[in-house]
């Protein structure tokens, strides 16, 4: 079976590193579904705007060459322990495919805006369906490792005068996605310098321990 993209993902966020493990960490975190010909005429997303959510079924075009595995490390588990590529939400998948749900700001012809998407910019989407909650959500499930690992969001300081740079909107966003610890987990120096590529920013910070500092954009 052959699957084309039938719109791609528009995104400040350009690279890897970064961009929220899982979709809905980074709330303020904006995006559009932008879709080719000739799924962006107008009655292709129609009746959409009715919904607060919808699912992208979407591809990792950022690791092409990435050999597929049996197995992978979770972030959640430290990255040293090894589950099943199946038990696991690893980008590193046998056939490259991502699934996000991502909430909708609004809906327009050829282009969906959302918020909270783990997309980078130039992601193929591949197709676009509404999250029903009578289907999609489940109450008091299991939830494997995840349930057994603890995870707390790191405490973001952005000093005032590259607040005043940025803009409070801005900083709202780069705080959420740090706050979730881009690092691969194996590293932990607190002398270590990270740039985070944001839009036309390259905002360069540090983390110690729990605290993640801001040092320059």
């Amino acid at each position: 079976m052959n699957i084309e993209p039938v719109a791609y993902f528009s995104s400040p966020l350009k690279e890897k590193f970064g961009i929220p493990r899982q979709s809905g960490l980074a709330t303020c975190l904006r995006g559009e579904v932008r879709f080719v010909p000739p799924y962006d005429a107008p009655e292709a997303v129609r009746g959409l705007e009715g919904f607060d959510y919808c699912w992208l079924l979407w591809g990792f075009s950022l690791n092409p060459e990435a050999a597929p595995s049996l197995t992978v490390r979770p972030p959640r588990l430290g990255g040293n322990k090894r589950v099943g590529v199946f038990a696991s939400r690893s980008p590193f998948r046998p056939n490259q495919l991502g699934l996000s749900c991502v909430r909708i700001v609004s809906v327009k012809p050829g282009v969906i805006v959302v918020s909270g998407a783990d997309l980078a910019d130039g992601t193929p989407v591949f197709d676009v369906k509404p999250y029903v909650a009578y289907s999609d959500s489940h109450d008091g499930i299991r939830c494997g490792f995840v349930d057994c690992m603890a995870w707390s969001e790191l405490e973001v300081e952005i000093p005032e005068e590259i607040r005043e740079a940025l803009g409070e909107q801005d900083c709202a966003i780069i705080s959420q996605l740090l706050s979730q610890d881009p690092r691969p987990q194996y590293q932990d120096d607190p002398e270590r310098i990270y740039g985070l590529s944001f839009g036309g920013y390259n905002v360069k910070f540090r983390i110690d321990g729990q605290k993640v500092l801001v040092l320059s954009v």
